[in-house]
């Protein structure tokens, strides 16, 4: 994506299902876990850049032993750290021990801290508000009672912060921030509290005190007590939990919009945000790892076994189309697929765009991630090719000179953009800023024939459109090419996100800047203020507004006043603007039909409300999220 947004976050949690020692002996280190997690994360790391967090709970300690430990940075590199930091607390143990002492799992349990058997890593890269450890995953509430502790992380936006809030204070709570993350994790602890009461009601008249905390631990209800937390919450999540008493959980949204997947077997439990991380850190088949079904959770009890429950009946799975387009690691291999099939279905459009003319056009692509989507569309100009030879030759009578040209000819394919990374482009004046983000590509020349070539470049996805305009048309003009023709994987970006993306505000996006420059080219004008009425007279209503100021302009239409506004006066080449579209999203991702993006149809009530609410304080001239 040539635009940088900011995105979804990552989770990773293990559970050890064997002692310590167990690893110990089997695979020569004290640190098993502590090293699958590190890959688990690093693999991970295209979720978050602002900052991580690990922590670690130890099962059956005595009273008097800290049994959870934590560490978060905001650090540069703050997975690397965090894990420095693991190391080096082992090796300053290691100085003053014997030896023999470190490859004991029941002297290290008891002696060092992340010495535990459930493990949470968490990758932050935080949609709004500061970057601070404050602000960093993995969450604690503490509590004297082992089993009423909670550390909570993940990858989720909830649209109905302000109720749950609201039900937070009702409940006689006074919660310390309005956010989602503080919201959640309060109201699971408020029922995870109240599921410790039930157990101790239970029991209490034929236990002693102590004895009935070992029973709570081993009959903690940790499905029952999601199934009562989940029920008021609206927004796409995979939140992870560990429990003190050692019992762990990633619960997953019903529409299934933010991804978690897992593996299993006699040696761990691991959970993750993507599939590509579990298969390296352990070195499995990709068909052994499963997926959480949505509005399920997989449950890990204290006693290691496992299961999935349903928390929440499942809707219609709305898994996000827009992740499996640029966020998600594309060594996946259902995701390269994808990705490939979206490249090839441009195809019809890019070649009607060329008038199919493809002697005089050169085809590239804008690095990095749209290089599995233009492998995708040159197989499916050499499909295209082969059509047309077989059609040739069956039903032509070429000459020998037209029938080697037709069989030798090959698209042309050249790289022509790369980016250089030694350049930022941090600087806080504007008009400085724009100088340098013109310097940020190098281009290939002496490739492209001036004036006469055609250039299509592909990119994954187009959503503000600023790159485009202040830098990559810039440069790719400089070669000098007659046509430049920009190509999207994705559709066009016409709706917020409030999920868990970066994409909250209206006027970010070049789709919806089109459709403005539309109306009022049209005198138009009035559309925003019958919308804006009904988004205010209607604040909890569940119908999308929004979507009747697109209803006036085709596909077609938009993407020629995109082509317009990123086209400055400097240009000299004809610029085009293609797009997918959502009938050929749909295609490439049969079983991941979440395109709120692109068509406005939000998998929840409070996603309607917040894109309604979004366009309200776009016409007022606010500059705030709207959830």
């Amino acid at each position: 994506m040539s635009d940088q947004i900011k995105h979804e976050c990552g989770i990773a949690l293990i559970r050890l299902r064997k002692p310590l020692q167990y690893y110990i002996e089997k695979y020569g280190t004290n640190m098993y876990a502590a090293n699958r997690l590190y890959i688990l994360m690093q693999k991970q790391i295209n979720r978050g850049q602002d900052g991580a967090g690990v922590a670690n709970i130890k099962i059956d300690t005595k009273p008097g032993t800290r049994y959870i430990s934590r560490y978060r940075s905001v650090e540069a590199e703050a997975v690397n750290q965090i894990f420095d930091k693991i190391s080096k607390k082992y090796k300053k143990a290691k100085k003053h021990h014997k030896e023999a002492n470190f490859m004991d799992g029941d002297w290290l349990k008891h002696n060092i801290s992340f010495s535990g058997e459930v493990w949470l890593g968490h990758l932050r890269y935080g949609t709004h508000g500061e970057n601070s450890i404050e602000t960093c995953h993995p969450f604690l509430r503490q509590n004297n009672w082992r089993s009423r502790n909670l550390v909570m992380a993940g990858n989720f936006n909830m649209t109905n912060v302000e109720d749950l809030f609201g039900k937070l204070v009702d409940l006689g709570q006074h919660p310390k921030e309005k956010t989602d993350t503080v919201t959640v994790m309060e109201k699971i602890g408020h029922f995870l509290d109240e599921e410790n009461q039930r157990i101790f009601d239970k029991y209490k008249a034929n236990y002693s005190n102590e004895e009935v905390t070992e029973v709570i631990e081993k009959e903690l209800d940790v499905a029952r007590i999601l199934r009562r937390s989940c029920r008021d919450f609206d927004g796409g999540y995979a939140m992870a939990g560990l429990i003190g008493n050692g019992a762990s959980f990633v619960v997953r949204d019903p529409s299934g919009i933010r991804p978690a997947y897992y593996y299993a077997d006699d040696e761990i439990v691991v959970i993750a945000s993507e599939k590509p991380a579990i298969k390296t850190a352990f070195n499995i088949e990709y068909k052994a790892i499963q997926e959480i079904k949505p509005g399920h959770a997989l449950v890990i009890n204290k006693d290691a076994s496992y299961a999935e429950h349903e928390i929440i009946p499942a809707l219609e799975k709305k898994s996000c189309s827009f992740e499996r387009i640029y966020f998600s690691r594309g060594t996946d291999p259902d995701i390269y697929k994808e990705r490939k099939d979206l490249g090839k279905a441009l195809i019809p459009q890019v070649l009607k765009a060329i008038d199919f003319d493809l002697k005089n056009t050169v085809f590239s692509y804008i690095p990095n991630t749209a290089e599995t989507a233009f492998l995708g569309m040159i197989e499916g100009l050499e499909d295209y090719l082969s059509a047309k030879r077989r059609e040739v030759l069956l039903e032509g009578k070429p000459h020998l000179g037209e029938m080697e040209e037709l069989l030798n000819f090959r698209p042309r394919v050249e790289k022509l953009v790369s980016k250089d990374v030694k350049l930022r482009t941090f600087i806080t004046n504007d008009s400085d800023r724009d100088s340098m983000v013109a310097n940020v590509y190098d281009t290939t020349y002496e490739v492209i024939r001036s004036g006469i070539d055609t250039l299509v470049v592909i990119d994954d996805s187009i959503v503000r459109g600023t790159t485009l305009e202040k830098s990559i048309l810039t440069t790719l003009d400089k070669l000098k090419p007659k046509r430049i023709i920009i190509v999207s994987s994705a559709p066009q970006i016409r709706y917020p996100d409030c999920y868990g993306i970066d994409m909250s505000k209206m006027r970010d996006f070049i789709a919806f800047r089109a459709a403005l420059e539309l109306l009022r080219d049209q005198n138009k004008g009035f559309v925003l203020d019958q919308v804006y009425e009904k988004c205010v007279n209607n604040p909890t209503s569940s119908e999308n507004h929004v979507k009747e100021i697109y209803a006036h302009f085709t596909d077609e239409e938009i993407s020629d006043k995109i082509a317009q506004i990123i086209t400055s006066q400097n240009i000299k080449a004809e610029v085009k603007v293609i797009y997918q579209t959502v009938e050929n999203l749909n295609k490439a991702c049969p079983d991941h039909l979440g395109d709120w993006y692109f068509t406005g149809n939000f998998p929840t009530v409070g996603g309607v409300q917040v894109v309604n609410r979004s366009f309200v304080n776009f016409m007022e001239g606010k500059l705030v999220r709207a959830y």
